[in-house]
């Protein structure tokens, strides 16, 4: 199973479209993970065009569309919990774990993804292995645009980061 894990898109607010690098990489993911800030309603539905099945969470920009604050999906025997992560750079790894605590399950590893830095992240914290894959449009403050690609099977989850 390859999911395609992307965050912090911000079109049209802070970058004009999605590359075409990321919109490959959502094409050809079984899965896409989106954690939020969307921004627009053009890319919300932009990425779910292009993704076979998805995961999709609101964030701090993405109020009028309906969508969960955490979501969860089983893929290749993990469980993923995803939030956007809003709130403040203070505790934010220790507020995602809390939340992926309190989604995670009992019978399989679980995985936190979140987003709203737009820094890439992957650490553990309280035993939950956390994914942060950036801004997939490198939106300010990144310095540059990345998302993470995920192969996950029997349990395992193996992770790189693409970048522009």
């Amino acid at each position: 199973m390859r999911a395609a894990i992307v965050s912090d898109t911000h079109i049209k607010s802070r970058a004009a479209e999605l590359p075409e690098w990321v919109r490959e990489e959502l094409r050809a993911a079984d899965h896409v993970i989106h954690a939020g800030d969307f921004d627009s309603r053009p890319a919300l539905e932009e990425v779910r065009s292009l993704a076979a099945e998805c995961t999709l969470v609101g964030g701090n920009m993405d109020r009028a569309f309906d969508l969960p604050e955490v979501a969860t999906v089983a893929l290749g025997g993990v469980r993923f919990v995803v939030t956007h992560g809003t709130g403040p750079d203070a505790n934010y790894e220790s507020r995602v774990a809390a939340i992926v605590d309190d989604y995670a399950a009992t019978d399989r590893p679980t995985v936190g993804v979140s987003g709203h830095t737009h820094a890439l992240l992957d650490t553990t914290v309280d035993g939950y292995r956390l994914l942060n894959p950036g801004s997939a449009t490198g939106a300010w403050p990144a310095q540059e645009a990345t998302m993470m690609v995920a192969e996950v099977a029997d349990g395992e989850v193996d992770v790189e980061v693409r970048r522009e």
